[in-house]
């Protein structure tokens, strides 16, 4: 989808290359369209002369008119090619017979607005073949161009000249927890996760690998279903999640804990949760920052809603969408300082 939206001409080329497979390749030749219980209009014009030949020729034979009009039953316009048939034979006797076969038909004969009815007739169906052609040469001609301008800017992509490498994610936008201000942040840009909960998705639990630009694992991040609350039926009433961070060169994993308005406003349940990490009142455009030693991720909520129709009011996710942004701090981090955070757990 990338790609397509950089380069719409590749789009294009693909819907034309496919249509073209689909109507000549498919439709055409490999498997055409067979027709089944075709009547004597759907013939060739050279195969529906000689069929109204041989029937005029066995009419001057019996003289039974009724076989005239089964033979042309399902063909309610074939006194028309019959009277044109007529008006091109130069044999007088043949031309009679053709005559007399439409005039079994149409109770007219070969008269004059028989003959434009069929020339109109004969004139529309050249035209809608016409029409075909020129639909057919547009989009040969138009698969021609875009492929030409494919090629000739896949050339200036080989030699770098029209190519840029895509922009990487702007450090200003990082939010750090000791100053929700500050602009001078130094990180490096790593990567951006979606994430999203719907209601019913019971098991919800993702998780995010954190590597730099070189493939090396840094840590992990995720968002997960943290508290529920009994319901009706056998799906969770989810009234909070678990945002968190891990960084291999810290030892804890950093957790804040989004809660809905209710459950926020809860003692009981805050108190609950208080073990598993700071809370988080849930606001739709909210950025809830998560900080280690070598690493800064902001989850912002791109969008949430309530179930209105469960208790307790605005307490209960219907669906609930994460972003969540990680750079890396700048600096030399090695190994973790396992004794520092020990000598800091120590000192209580």
């Amino acid at each position: 989808m990338e790609i397509v939206q950089r380069r719409p001409v590749i789009g294009i080329v693909a819907f034309i290359l496919g249509f073209a497979i689909g109507l000549f390749v498919f439709g055409w030749w490999l498997t055409p369209v067979q027709y089944t219980g075709a009547g004597p209009q759907d013939l060739l014009p050279e195969y529906q002369e000689i069929y109204i030949r041989t029937v005029s020729d066995l009419y001057s034979q019996d003289l039974n008119q009724e076989n005239v009009r089964a033979a042309f039953a399902i063909w309610p316009e074939a006194d028309q090619t019959i009277c044109l048939l007529a008006e091109q034979e130069t044999d007088p006797a043949a031309k009679d017979r053709l005559t007399t076969t439409a005039l079994i038909l149409n109770n007219e004969g070969c008269t004059e607005a028989v003959l434009a009815e069929a020339a109109a007739a004969a004139e529309e169906g050249g035209g809608n073949n016409t029409l075909l052609i020129i639909c057919l040469v547009l989009g040969v001609i138009i698969a021609a161009l875009a492929l030409i301008y494919l090629f000739i800017n896949r050339g200036r992509d080989d030699e770098g000249e029209e190519t840029s490498p895509p922009p990487p994610m702007p450090a200003e936008k990082i939010i750090t927890s000791e100053d929700p201000a500050a602009e001078d942040v130094v990180a490096t840009p790593l990567a951006r996760f979606d994430t999203q909960y719907v209601s019913g998705h019971d098991s919800y639990d993702d998780s995010f690998s954190i590597e730099n630009a070189q493939g090396d694992f840094l840590g992990e991040c995720g968002v997960g279903i943290s508290d529920t609350v009994p319901g009706g039926d056998e799906t969770k009433n989810v009234t909070a999640f678990e945002i968190w961070l891990f960084d291999k060169n810290d030892i804890r994993t950093v957790t804040k804990v989004v809660m809905s308005e209710h459950a926020f406003n809860d003692e009981g349940i805050k108190a609950k949760l208080a073990p598993k990490g700071e809370p988080v009142l849930a606001r739709e455009n909210e950025t809830i920052v998560l900080e280690t030693a070598t690493l800064i991720i902001n989850a912002e909520i791109l969008s949430m809603e309530y179930d209105q129709l469960t208790m307790p009011a605005e307490g209960i996710f219907n669906n609930f969408s994460v972003e969540i942004s990680a750079w890396a701090k700048d600096g030399d981090f090695d190994e973790p300082d396992v004794q520092g955070h020990i000598d800091q757990m120590l000192d209580y």
